[in-house]
């Protein structure tokens, strides 16, 4: 596993037992599957991915667009073939292939991965087949500074 991957699920891994609340961003606290992300981002990269407006818990639904894989595209860059997944990518998910993706996890190894489990909590699962026909896209997070910036320099 590389560096930045084994960093990646090491700090998913402090997210697990956290419970899942639809919105929530806060380790120990609560967060969904997008919190689950921005909370691994900001600990990685010390500061916040971009800003992420309220939405309901049918915005993949109504929106008509693929919010998920467009944002993945800008924070991201493009998809890496699921071949070429290692840990610490980051998983979309769509329930059915007209759906947008609504899902998101992080790969911790060749048969699992982590994600914020509706009504339960941040959890390791399989990575079953049922899941697997579900990925919509596998992403690599940006190469993370060896160094957090110093927030408090004048």
């Amino acid at each position: 596993m590389r560096g930045q991957g084994q960093k990646i699920v090491a700090l998913a891994e402090g997210w697990i037992g956290t419970p899942y609340r639809h919105q929530g961003a806060l380790k120990g606290v609560g967060c969904d599957c997008i919190g689950l992300i921005r909370g691994i981002w900001r600990e990685l990269y010390c500061e916040e991915s971009e800003a992420v407006p309220a939405y309901a818990t049918d915005w993949a639904e109504r929106s008509g667009e693929d919010r998920l894989v467009d944002a993945a595209l800008r924070l991201f860059g493009p998809a890496v073939e699921m071949g070429e997944a290692e840990p610490g990518d980051l998983l979309l998910f769509r329930w059915r292939p007209e759906c947008a993706a609504k899902h998101a996890g992080v790969l911790a190894g060749p048969q699992h991965f982590i994600h914020a489990y509706e009504q339960s909590a941040v959890t390791r699962s399989a990575l079953v087949p049922s899941w697997r026909r579900r990925i919509a896209g596998v992403y690599r997070f940006p190469t993370a500074c060896p160094v957090p910036p110093n927030r408090n320099a004048t």
